[in-house]
């Protein structure tokens, strides 16, 4: 499913040399209300300890992340654009996240950790493969690296929790 952003992404990347700064910046803030919101659903769902310590940790960082780079695009008078992927990204996430309303207790926990491993390693590569390249404003290139730093570890913090729940 996350495969999308980066099919998505790829395809922006091949017409015409990646998204611009407007598309990029979509693009990270959708991806990271995704996450925000699937943090809360699992802080609505779920009852491990462990889990709910994980999902506090990406509305917390997720939303600070947002809040920054709102900040920037107001400073710097850009309106981020929807795009394709912003677009695909947003319905997969309405998938995903209808899917996992209907699951409980550990089936939940663990479908929700496996989706994190996953959506992190794509959105990562994303920004490593597409967005940083593609940003041109120094300042969001420098979010936006510092954005795929801390979310490396937020996918390595959800790979050694998914270990932890089989």
């Amino acid at each position: 499913m996350w495969v999308l952003l980066v099919t998505a992404a790829a395809a922006a990347s091949q017409q015409g040399g990646g998204p611009n700064d407007a598309q990029i910046a979509h693009i990270a803030y959708t991806a990271g209300e995704i996450d925000v919101a699937a943090g809360r659903q699992a802080l609505a769902k779920s009852h491990n300890r462990t889990v709910r310590a994980f999902a506090q940790e990406m509305v917390r960082d997720h939303a600070a992340v947002n809040e920054q780079a709102l900040a920037l695009v107001k400073r710097l008078g850009v309106t981020p654009e929807a795009n394709p992927t912003s677009t695909a990204l947003s319905a997969a996430a309405e998938t995903k996240h209808a899917e996992l309303s209907h699951l409980n207790g550990a089936a939940f926990d663990r479908a929700y950790v496996t989706n994190e491993v996953a959506y992190h390693r794509t959105v990562n590569g994303a920004l490593r493969d597409t967005l940083i390249p593609s940003a041109q404003n120094g300042e969001l290139k420098s979010l936006l690296q510092t954005g795929l730093t801390l979310f490396s570890e937020h996918q390595a913090h959800a790979e050694h929790l998914a270990m932890s729940l089989k």
